[in-house]
């Protein structure tokens, strides 16, 4: 079975996009706890630390994360689909 690369990358692209937009809620309305769990995500005393989000780095965020993500999961299948023949 091949996949349609250009679906799947821009499905991701779109799921990726509206995960950052709630990790971002989440920012803005519980720092500590984000905080807290991004310190365990990377075994990490991050308790130093602050977040700092402002609109620009909330845009270009969006924007690579699901483009990076995106071309990513392009790449996956277009490869994928080539090992199937």
């Amino acid at each position: 079975m091949k996949l349609d690369a250009y679906k799947l990358g821009v499905a991701t692209a779109i799921v990726l996009a509206i995960i950052w937009v709630i990790c971002s809620v989440l920012v803005l309305a519980l720092p500590a706890l984000m905080m807290q769990m991004g310190g365990h995500m990377l075994h990490a005393d991050l308790g130093a630390a602050q977040w700092t989000l402002h609109w620009p780095g909330f845009i270009i965020g969006l924007i690579l994360w699901s483009l990076l993500g995106g071309l990513m999961v392009w790449a996956v299948a277009a490869v994928y689909n080539r090992l199937v023949g």
